[in-house]
């Protein structure tokens, strides 16, 4: 898709009809603000229709780059659209997550559409009683084991890459793939 000159493209707002009485008649006048209507009536209805721009469910698909690196989507190009869209949608969602066992579950399901197990160091506790256990010591690794949808594969290299985005600067991460679902297994996705 494209804003640029649209052929045949009418303007809401011709110019022709906004010049005065005296050049109403003028045949010169007319043709010449017809070519600029002409020229003016992508740059009109863009503008018409910015909100639409904004919104990641409607944005024409190559505008979602530019809205990605507003929100920090970090998208992948070579993803479908309606995952490019979503990846939009919830990016502030997500940061707000960031750093999360959540939230990295749900970046690596919107990311792949995988299952995700974080298995994290340790070494973080509480307790409503007094004098309770410490935390074992932390071991400092990440370990993510992910689970794809029965009959597709995963890229172990790419799921390393968004873990170690999310990942603390203090652990070290390591991705384990699982074997999907058996798809007759319930709930395996379909």
């Amino acid at each position: 898709m494209t804003r640029a000159a649209v052929p045949g493209l009418p303007s809401r707002y011709p110019i022709g009809a906004m010049l005065p009485a005296l050049y109403a008649d003028d045949d010169f006048a007319q043709r010449f603000t017809a070519g600029l209507d002409t020229v003016l009536a992508p740059v009109l209805s863009t503008l018409d229709n910015l909100p639409a721009y904004f919104d990641p469910a409607l944005a024409p698909a190559d505008f979602l780059p530019w809205l990605s690196s507003w929100v920090g989507a970090g998208i992948d190009p070579a993803w479908p659209e309606e995952r490019r869209r979503a990846a939009v949608a919830r990016a502030v969602e997500l940061h707000r997550r960031r750093g999360t066992r959540r939230g990295l579950t749900e970046h690596l399901r919107l990311c792949f559409g995988v299952e995700a197990e974080i298995v994290d160091g340790g070494g973080v506790t509480w307790s409503s009683e007094a004098d309770s256990a410490l935390p074992p010591a932390p071991t400092g690794e990440l370990l993510v084991r992910v689970r794809p949808p029965a009959g597709h594969t995963v890229d172990e290299t790419r799921v390393l890459a968004v873990v170690r985005a999310s990942c603390p600067a203090h652990l070290t991460c390591r991705v384990e793939i699982l074997p999907g679902a058996p798809a007759d297994e319930p709930g395996s996705p379909t």
